[in-house]
């Protein structure tokens, strides 16, 4: 009878290891890849047609503004609105390599990061002419 309940010990203990293991191997993976992210910065507002975005940091544009319907995505790099099928050659070291989409909703916006961001969607609720700034880690403040 002792020997089945040190045997059941030893294989939750090695089974508590092994998870505990798997959990740091993965903030690891985290921590790397959010230290390979090259910081940008964008401020997202939401207008009566669409989208208005203003480059802080980080991308070779300024200022973009297009017309979206509810839930249409708009894929944007560091060089502008572009295609997700479309992959730029171009790469600028004095500019971070990001890509993601952005969709209007009726209460706000949807992003999904599909390059250069530790973020893989965000949405956030957004007045009209309600404005949000996003970096590579995600929501952050105003300046």
């Amino acid at each position: 009878m002792k020997t089945k309940l040190n045997f059941r010990k030893t294989n939750l203990i090695l089974l508590i290891f092994t998870i505990s293991l798997m959990g740091c191997s993965s903030l690891k993976n985290t921590e790397q890849k959010s230290s390979e992210l090259k910081y940008f910065e964008v401020i997202v507002e939401k207008t009566d047609n669409g989208i208005k975005m203003q480059s802080v940091k980080g991308s070779s544009w300024v200022d973009l503004a297009f017309s979206l319907n509810n839930y249409q995505p708009q894929a944007i790099d560091e060089y502008g609105m572009t295609e997700l099928e479309k992959n730029s050659s171009d790469k600028d070291a004095n500019l971070a390599d990001f890509l993601f989409t952005i969709s209007k909703t009726e209460n706000g916006i949807v992003l999904k990061g599909i390059e250069g961001t530790a973020w893989t969607d965000l949405t956030f609720s957004l007045d009209e002419n309600g404005r949000q700034a996003i970096d590579q880690l995600g929501m952050t403040k105003l300046n």
